[in-house]
């Protein structure tokens, strides 16, 4: 039995049998998510959690003052960092930034793999969020919150990091990128599931981890839609002709205004300011 076929057979055999190690959320996230959820908790509170990995308090120190929050005057401490940002949008951004640290392994050529798909992940939170914001500039009633969607984007291939993480123990499947994307694109979108549903995330994450890689337009308008432009601006869908349908419909229902919306200097440079948040 040839590596790839292997990796099928025991990838088949252990999500049937719910076998399959799935990734935990990070500890930090774990904690601010449960802080989060309790009504009591100050900012000062928060603050004091998050400040507990450096890396992560970096990290928000950068959203804070990032044309992401839209505020120009730059704050310098923590505390200040978190009241800006807000308890109500702290929880997912701080999830969102700590998720990289799953994205990693002690082998080099695996290591390369988790790498790109992380970069992945990052261009369509960037596409996504910055064709989001766009969007609301004009439909000031969409109720569609950016922290949510940058955390939905970050997190829509997640079942990918569980099919890599299988695969470490058949390195041979690693020199055929072509058929690990198979599987990839084969089984991510049910483990990807099993994996937000196992860290408490909201059905419309579920969904969009579900249901993006279908080009096809939400009855109504979703996050999912906003993966969908990503993965069309990207080239994702091997039907070309399905994925000009999809984006003639965005246009149409003035979702993106244009068909190369990526070179419009709105959309293009929110991309790039989001995409610093990740550098």
């Amino acid at each position: 039995m040839s590596a790839q076929q292997a990796l099928l057979t025991i990838l088949d055999d252990k999500i049937r049998n719910d076998r399959l190690v799935l990734p935990t959320l990070p500890e930090i996230a774990l904690r601010v998510r449960q802080r989060a959820d309790d009504a009591s908790v100050s900012l000062a509170q928060m603050a004091e959690v998050i400040s507990q990995d450096p890396s992560l308090a970096a990290r928000l120190m950068k959203v804070a003052n990032s044309a992401f929050m839209g505020r120009s005057i730059k704050v310098s401490t923590l505390n200040q960092a978190v009241t800006r940002i807000g308890l109500s949008q702290i929880k997912n951004i701080a999830t969102a930034m700590a998720v990289e640290q799953l994205f990693i392994s002690q082998y080099k050529q695996v290591q390369q793999h988790l790498d790109k798909l992380w970069q992945d992940n990052v261009q369509v939170a960037a596409i996504a969020v910055a064709c989001l914001k766009a969007y609301q500039t004009v439909n000031k009633q969409c109720t569609l919150s950016a922290d949510v969607m940058t955390l939905c984007a970050l997190v829509h291939n997640i079942g990918a990091l569980a099919v890599i993480t299988e695969a470490e123990r058949h390195p041979e499947v690693f020199g055929h990128p072509i058929f690990l994307t198979s599987v990839i694109d084969k089984a991510a979108p049910y483990i990807s599931v099993k994996v937000l549903k196992a860290w408490g995330f909201d059905d419309e994450l579920q969904r969009a981890a579900k249901t993006w890689r279908v080009c096809k337009a939400s009855p109504e308008l979703d996050y999912t839609d906003f993966i969908r432009l990503a993965a069309v601006a990207r080239g994702f869908y091997k039907s070309t002709e399905e994925q000009h349908q999809l984006l003639t419909h965005y246009v149409t229902q003035q979702v993106v205004s244009v068909p190369e919306f990526m070179q419009q200097p709105q959309i293009a440079n929110l991309y790039q300011d989001i995409r610093q948040l990740f550098q």
